[in-house]
Formats: C-alpha cells, structure tokens, sequence
C-alpha cells in the first residue's frame, strides 16, 4: 500500500484468485441511477463512498490486466483499501454449491465472475433498505438521494460531483418530522431508521450474520426481509434469502417450474440450495425467466403531498 502525500491518496492492488465482475459483485450496493454513494465512471471505474470506523471515505476500483486497482481518499481511506478484498468477494466460498436446475447452471456459467461481498457497515445497508420498504423502488431511491443530499457531506477526494458520504448516527437521530417528509419519508420508516440509528454500536459489533440477524429482528419495523437485504451486503451471506419480496418468489416459481410460487413454495425449490440461496436468487434476477406482465406497474406515491 503506498501514500501519495501530493493527492492524500492511497493506493492498493490487488488479485483475485478467480474471475471477477466488479459491477456486477458491487451493484447490489448501488441504490439507482443517481445514487449520491455509488458511481460508475466512463473509464469504467466504480466510485463508492463510506463512513468507515476512521472516518468517511471515497472508494475508487477499477478492474484491468487481471488485478484490481483501488484509490481511496479521506481519514477512511486506508480501511476502505484494507477491506476491499472482502468487499470484493475474497471470503465468498462456493463450496456446496451445485446447480441443479439448468437455468441457474447456465446462469452460473455466463455470471461467473459474481461474487457476494461484505462491507462490514451495518447501518450503512439498513437505511436504504428500511427506505425501500413497502413501496416502489423509485419512490426509495428518491428519498435515499434526497437525505444524502441534505445530511450527507461531500465525498472526500476527487470523487464525481455530487457523491455523498453516509451520515454519521447521531445525524439520523437528529433529522426533523418535516425533513422526512420532504424526502417522502413516512412516520413509520423514519422510526425505524432513527431507532436503528440509536442502536449503531450494537449493530456495527455483530459478530457473524446470524448475530446481527437477531439484533437486527429485535428492532420494531425490521423483519426478515429487511434483516436479510442488509446481512447480504453487510457480512456477504449468499444465504440471506429475501423472504417478502414483492417480486421474488414469482421470479424463483417461474424460473425453476415455470409456474407461480409463494413464499413458502420459493423456500422448498430452493431448500436444494441452502447455503447459497441467496446466491442463487441473484443468478435468477440476472437469467431466470420472469412471470408475464399482468397490468400496469403500481405508481409512486408521494409522501410529499400528503
């Protein structure tokens, strides 16, 4: 790792053992388009920003020639560049996984550089996941750019314009009922994050996945769908099945039965796989086959005018 005391950058490089997709093993961090802590630039490279145990930080990876070079910038920098392994799939054991199903074989093969990795930042995946709660994606997405853009400070380095760094606990705490609403927030959302928020040292001290899934659940608002949205990106479980996803079960009943599935009927096809159901439910959002469209999609709602 060397120090480049001009630019206050740091820099590391690093390989990978086995193929590699960054954009694909780092998207799932990726809150849409306009996402104020994640960014993909034209030379291909992946900017994220962090508030690391150290401080905030911005994140710069980009894949080339077999390795992995990363920059970061900040008083998180050298964090960032000592967990970017993990956070890049190191840790992601395969073991036990063998597909059983032609679409996830073949899925497996076209996806094979997909890793799931860890970023060891609890709260940092349970914001935005409490944020997508129960309502359309976009609508999230929209108050997840707006909070950062008011609380979040501007991201250390020379990332894009407009990149923000994930607010600090107290700051969440701190948030006012009219700024919520602004973001199109509502009460109920907002407690969950401002409670969790008040939780943060708890939570960030998990030790496995199974760990922080109790301390997490043991939270009001926070259920099995929202424990496993963030344990898949906070300790990299390729178990973390989403049970409650609007549009999961169906996606796994028609991929592997080409039929309708509930819940209950999602966990049976994919009991085959356990240790990496996760895993596998990505391979079938990337390949499996999707129910026909049954009418318009649900709009937005705007908390805002309420």
């Amino acid at each position: 790792m060397t120090v480049l005391a001009r630019e206050a950058v740091r820099e590391r490089r690093w390989r990978s053992e086995g193929p590699l997709d960054l954009e694909l093993t780092l998207g799932p961090h990726r809150r849409g388009g306009g996402d104020p802590a994640w960014r993909k630039t034209p030379d291909g490279a992946i900017w994220r920003t962090s508030r690391t145990p150290d401080g905030p930080g911005t994140l710069r990876v980009l894949a080339r020639g077999g390795h992995v070079d990363g920059a970061a910038w900040g008083p998180g920098a050298e964090w960032l560049l000592e967990t970017l392994p993990a956070m890049l799939g190191v840790d992601d054991d395969l073991s036990g996984f063998v597909p059983e199903h032609d679409v996830i074989r073949d899925a497996s093969r076209r996806y094979g550089g997909l890793r799931v990795g860890r970023t060891f930042r609890v709260l940092e995946a349970l914001v935005p996941a409490v944020l997508e709660q129960k309502v359309v994606t976009g609508e999230a997405w929209r108050a997840w750019r707006w909070l950062l853009g008011r609380y979040g400070e501007p991201a250390p380095g020379p990332a894009p314009e407009g990149m923000r760094v994930f607010p600090e606990p107290e700051a969440w705490r701190s948030i006012p009922s009219w700024d919520w609403h602004r973001a199109g927030t509502e009460a109920v959302r907002a407690r969950t994050v401002v409670n969790a928020a008040r939780h943060a040292a708890k939570l960030e001290a998990a030790g496995g996945s199974a760990d922080a899934d109790r301390l997490l659940r043991a939270l009001p608002g926070i259920g099995v769908w929202t424990s496993a949205e963030v344990r898949q990106r906070s300790h990299g479980d390729a178990d973390a099945i989403s049970v409650g996803d609007y549009h999961l079960a169906s996606l796994v009943g028609w991929s592997l039965t080409g039929r309708e599935a509930d819940d209950a009927e999602m966990l049976r096809l994919l009991a085959p796989y356990r240790g990496h159901r996760h895993r596998v439910s990505r391979l079938l959002k990337l390949g499996g086959a999707r129910p026909p469209a049954r009418g318009p999609k649900t709009a937005a709602r705007d908390y805002r005018s309420f």
